[in-house]
């Protein structure tokens, strides 16, 4: 049984807004990237999912394609953000196979918890390519198909139709800090200053180029590796000013919003869906349990243990 429309697109759009287009994403398997397809194809779009394991890949596009008769949703396993040739390699065939490439959403990301005390060279370094070069390897990789489908999709459409739009997927830590979170500040910094720079290089060819950056999404893989399991819910609800946790729907919404006739004149920004958590963030922290305090926790080299290990980071495709 397909998952419900309520669970990854809420009632405001109307079907067929993305019909023929086509969506190219890394990371598209993962609890947000399969939200944000499924909002998408759900609403017309076709797509091609990046992963690196091409099981898990090939099964989330089968599954996704559920959601609306007749779609076409392509499972490209075996491609490492990291690789230049391999993402080239997987947007030319996504191109061929679909027709085109309309939409992209660089998804694919690492986290872990670790005080910088316990991260080493190569801990951060990973995190830096999965997420800052990973970006910036789809930017090059998809760049032609994007600029040729914003030339046929005029801003604004009168038909509506739109086209040559990039997304990166950010977070909110560097905006004040976050203990256990440098390496994942460091990318996500990096992520928003080059969306900044394809929105100038790309915009005068009518290519789009935002982020979306995410606070805390219930159910997600990325909240099992920073939040406690033995954290009570309503603790974490209390720190965000809104009263809860956001759901994959809120992220699938704003991605749908700047794809959409909706969003034709945001470009160069950075689209926060956190319930204003970020405003809080720096009395909060990741990867604790009750009753430790900042900066006990750090001076004593405390963390929770009841996070999903991340130590050895990999890309959440």
């Amino acid at each position: 049984m397909s998952v419900p429309r309520s669970e990854y697109l809420s009632t405001a759009w109307a079907d067929g807004i993305f019909a023929n287009r086509v969506l190219f994403i890394t990371g598209g398997a993962g609890s947000i990237g399969s939200g944000q397809t499924r909002a998408l194809v759900h609403l017309g779009a076709d797509a091609c999912i990046i992963g690196r394991n091409t099981e898990k890949t090939e099964a989330a596009a089968k599954e996704i394609a559920k959601v609306r008769a007749g779609a076409r949703v392509l499972g490209i396993g075996g491609v490492d953000v990291r690789n230049f040739e391999h993402l080239k390699a997987a947007a030319d065939r996504c191109a061929k196979e679909l027709g085109g490439i309309d939409y992209v959403i660089a998804g694919a990301a690492g986290n872990f918890i670790a005080p910088i005390s316990a991260l080493s060279p190569n801990a951060f370094k990973a995190v830096i390519d999965i997420d800052t070069i990973g970006t910036f390897n789809t930017i090059k990789a998809t760049i032609p198909y994007l600029i040729e489908s914003a030339a046929k999709n005029p801003n604004p459409n009168p038909t509506g139709a739109t086209g040559g739009r990039f997304v990166s997927t950010s977070a909110t830590f560097h905006y004040t800090g976050m203990p256990l979170q440098s390496h994942v500040s460091a990318a996500k910094a990096a992520i928003d200053s080059l969306m900044g720079s394809v929105s100038l290089e790309y915009g005068p060819y009518g290519v789009t180029a935002n982020t979306i950056a995410p606070g805390a999404i219930a159910g997600t893989e990325g909240m099992g590796r920073l939040a406690s399991s033995k954290m009570d819910a309503k603790l974490l609800n209390r720190g965000i000013p809104i009263g809860r946790m956001g759901s994959v729907r809120d992220i699938a919404d704003a991605t749908v919003y700047l794809f959409s006739d909706a969003g034709n004149y945001v470009n160069g920004t950075n689209i926060v869906v956190d319930g204003a958590g970020w405003r809080r963030q720096g009395g909060m922290s990741v990867g604790v349990d009750e009753g430790m305090i900042y900066p006990d926790f750090l001076l004593s080299g405390e963390t929770s243990k009841h996070v999903n290990d991340g130590r050895k980071p990999k890309s959440m495709l």
